[in-house]
């Protein structure tokens, strides 16, 4: 290959993952702003109870439990490019069909919990393509940098997107802020469009169950995937839970106004932010593993301070403890997922990808459907006080396996 077609071949490649990144933060700015729109909603026009409220978060997720597993096979059976493309128009129809009828004045809890969970079945999907399409248009040697910049530019739309979501639904209401989540997706779906397609890596005749099991048996058996997957999945847990809880601890005991949650659920996106700036610097210095056990310790530590929030006057206290558990999870993050693109066969990427976030993402559902139960029996702070005890039980889980004694996750493919 020739100098020239070499730079042309760059060129094109960082061409194609731009416009993937365009895709991403697009339809990531509405679904942030839906992370604050969709529970106010069920609380503010629905007057949903503290169950009902929790439920619809659990529901959200519970895909993952459905469609976990069999979601790598599936990406690898069909062209990624049209699956992308279709799935954000599910999610168009399906979160644009909630203002649409409140519009027409029928809009109901079950119906709420419908579109939840059609959407949430598209976005399971969704994420395992996104994550195999990655490595498909970036060098090895720039992941880390690139899974940084993606999470970086996930942070700032978490960021942004709660905080206009919260001034948007003082000026029009919780229900019309949905309208732009479905109209995101039409944007990511016409960008994806653009994209050159990729075909299907199985062949049509390999049985699913076995490509499953495959999948599984790899994840499971990996000295470093595994304890990685159970670091994860407390870590999802305690996230879910908290995301369930914040918007009606704010509203109905900390009594603050929809601005204002939208701020707090902000300080998820700052802390993030800072994770995926430091993370691979951190990593350069100390190592990998250290980087994810560090990060998730300091993030438990700060989470202790959300239940001494009780009003306006302290809400600080809230959203630092917010900044701190997301900046542990995104640093965490990026080093897991970079070292799950790095160290599996990519023939057996997708399903490498599927295993980790069916374990992993599974406990989303049961986080939040969990921390409402408790907090019905014993009340929101009680609630709130054992989720955020819960964060450090994340890095803890490390430190009980051979991971603490590495300093990069990679080396355990050397052993």
């Amino acid at each position: 290959m020739t100098a020239q077609t070499s730079l042309a071949h760059k060129s094109g490649a960082s061409q194609v993952f731009w416009r993937y990144w365009l895709a991403t933060t697009v339809s990531g700015v509405g679904s942030a702003m839906t992370a604050v729109a969709l529970p106010l909603v069920a609380v503010t026009v629905l007057d949903a109870t503290v169950l009902q409220t929790t439920l619809l978060a659990a529901t959200s997720q519970v895909a993952w439990l459905i469609l976990g597993l069999p979601a790598g096979v599936i990406v690898q059976r069909y062209p990624l490019r049209g699956l992308q493309v279709t799935l954000d128009l599910v999610r168009l129809a399906s979160i644009g069909s909630i203002p649409a009828a409140w519009w027409m004045g029928h809009l109901t809890y079950v119906h709420l919990l419908l579109a939840t969970f059609v959407t949430g079945l598209a976005t399971v999907l969704f994420d395992i393509g996104n994550s195999t399409f990655l490595p498909a248009i970036v060098d090895k040697s720039e992941l880390n940098s690139r899974n940084s910049l993606m999470s970086g530019t996930l942070a700032v739309t978490e960021t942004g997107g709660p905080s206009a979501s919260g001034l948007l639904i003082q000026l029009a209401g919780p229900v019309s802020v949905l309208t732009i989540d479905a109209v995101s997706y039409l944007v990511s779906a016409l960008t994806l469009r653009t994209l050159p397609e990729r075909r299907p890596e199985v062949q049509s005749g390999t049985k699913a169950l076995h490509l499953i099991r495959e999948g599984w048996n790899y994840v499971i058996r990996h000295p470093v995937m595994r304890p990685c997957m159970m670091w994860a999945t407390m870590m999802n847990f305690v996230i879910a839970a908290l995301f369930a809880l914040t918007p009606l601890y704010l509203v109905r005991e900390a009594k603050v106004s929809a601005t204002v949650v939208g701020m707090v659920i902000a300080m998820d996106g700052v802390g993030a932010l800072v994770g995926s700036a430091v993370a691979t610097r951190l990593a350069r210095r100390v190592g990998t593993a250290r980087t994810v056990i560090v990060g998730s310790l300091l993030g438990g530590l700060l989470a202790l301070l959300m239940p001494l929030t009780t009003s306006l006057s302290d809400i600080y206290f809230y959203g630092l403890g917010m900044a701190g558990v997301s900046f542990g999870a995104v640093v965490g993050s990026i080093m897991t997922r970079t070292h799950r693109q790095t160290d599996s066969p990519p023939e057996l990427l997708s399903r490498v990808m599927a295993t980790v976030r069916f374990v992993s993402w599974g406990a989303l559902p049961l986080g939040a459907a969990l921390s409402g139960l408790l907090a019905s029996a014993a009340g929101l702070r009680v609630a709130l006080w054992a989720t955020c005890a819960g964060a450090l039980a994340a890095p803890l889980m490390l430190l009980l396996t051979s991971v603490r004694h590495r300093r990069d996750l990679s080396a355990a493919h050397q052993e």
